[in-house]
């Protein structure tokens, strides 16, 4: 049991930050995606 609590305690953190920053990063994708297709709708209007 003990060693089932260490092994959570250890691999637990580095799981919660890499989960934080792929949160993070997908928001980020999401706007750079959005501005992306206003760029595109844009630019074909002015074709």
């Amino acid at each position: 049991m003990e060693e089932l609590i260490s092994l959570i305690s250890n691999v637990g953190f580095p799981i919660a930050v890499t989960a934080f920053l792929l949160i993070r990063i997908e928001k980020q994708l999401d706007q750079i995606n959005r501005m992306l297709i206003n760029m595109v709708e844009l630019l074909s209007k002015n074709d």
